[in-house]
């Protein structure tokens, strides 16, 4: 077969969800499949650290997809010509964009709606390219893979669209993410918070990651627990609202709330397995790959009971309510009270975890490309 793939988001030092999970997966299937060839259509130059094998074609065409207009150009007029010059079988595309000019069957993974929950957190222009042809890829697509069940019925419901056509794909977790030595801790704390102990947030500062009521819910807890416990958040500050910046400066412990930007894996790695617990109080997710990583590393995690979150979960973690202050600092003052708390949830977490492996989501993706094609 001729597999071409939506490769857009390879991009060096930016593997952020959508761009992690085309990564780990068309790792292990171009690998485990060299009896097919791979077109990887890029948009921009691309890294060889992203020609994972021989059989792959890196191909660049134009312009680039960076805002909805360019989207539109790049998938609709730059991908039909390179789909019909290597006469593919097969289009997959891993962060759900199709072309609408080609008949050439599609695999889209949709990772979630999202931006049909709660539009008032995408700018205007996105979400009208959002609202007008998300639902054509998904009427178009041959088959449909998702990263959770949550997502898959969301799909179902919002589209009516024949369960038997939807395929669930979850994530898995990056190599790197383990436990550290006590001692490896204490230099990874030394380095990035006066050697404190800390909660950790990942993740784009953007309102779907509620961080200005994790901020809250931090300083709630410093004023009710006798600790010098820190907050660090780590991830792009792009999307700085008011509300985050008003929690921050309103804060009487804003100068324990440490912002560390976007920082490499190498150092992320480190960072959730030195981490007192992981605050991943988000709104809404298709997944949570995070909550997954902090597992892996031993790491706590206080999440939401909302979404996909208590898919990804199970009973390895404390839920709170997103929505509640009080929720989330009482959860903050019981995992840091108490270290049975914290060693039950790790052992909890040893099992929850054979559930997910990006082997696992390889081989499932693979089975969806394979349904896709007869």
């Amino acid at each position: 077969m001729n597999i071409a793939v939506n490769t857009r988001l390879l991009l060096p030092g930016k593997l952020e969800g959508l761009g992690r999970f085309t990564y780990e997966t068309l790792k292990r299937i171009t690998k485990e499949h060299p009896e097919h060839n791979f077109i990887f259509i890029f948009d921009r130059k691309y890294s060889e650290e992203f020609i994972f094998s021989k059989n792959i074609i890196p191909v660049v065409a134009s312009p680039q997809s960076r805002h909805p207009v360019l989207w539109y150009l790049f998938f609709d007029w730059g991908i039909p010509p390179v789909l019909k010059k290597y006469n593919a079988d097969l289009f997959f595309s891993p962060d759900g964009w199709l072309s609408l000019r080609t008949n050439v069957p599609s695999l889209p993974v949709i990772h979630d709606l999202n931006f049909f929950h709660n539009p008032q957190w995408i700018e205007w222009a996105p979400l009208k390219y959002y609202n007008y042809f998300f639902p054509k890829f998904i009427k178009k697509a041959e088959r449909i893979a998702t990263v959770s069940e949550f997502s898959k019925r969301d799909i179902i419901s919002r589209f009516d669209i024949n369960e038997h056509k939807i395929d669930v794909v979850y994530n898995g977790i990056s190599d790197g993410f383990k436990p550290l030595s006590d001692l490896e801790k204490n230099k990874v704390k030394n380095k990035y918070t006066a050697g404190k102990d800390f909660f950790l947030f990942v993740g784009l500062v953007h309102p779907r990651k509620n961080l200005s009521r994790v901020i809250e819910s931090y300083s709630l807890f410093r004023r009710s627990a006798d600790t010098n416990t820190k907050l660090l958040i780590v991830g792009s500050t792009k999307y700085m609202t008011k509300d985050v910046s008003d929690a921050y400066n309103k804060s009487k412990y804003k100068n324990d709330i440490l912002f560390a930007g976007r920082i490499p894996d190498s150092e992320l790695k480190k960072l959730t397995a030195s981490a007192l617990a992981q605050v991943y109080a988000s709104l809404f997710e298709g997944f949570g790959i995070p909550i997954l990583e902090a597992m892996a590393c031993h790491t706590p995690v206080i999440t939401s009971n909302v979404s996909s979150m208590p898919e990804v979960g199970g009973d390895a973690v404390i839920y709170v309510d997103p929505l509640s202050i009080d929720s989330i600092a009482e959860a903050m003052k019981a995992v840091s009270a108490s270290s049975e708390k914290r060693d039950a949830l790790i052992k909890k977490s040893e099992i929850q975890l054979e559930k997910f492996s990006w082997d696992k989501t390889a081989g499932l993706v693979w089975k969806s490309i394979e349904n896709c094609v007869g």
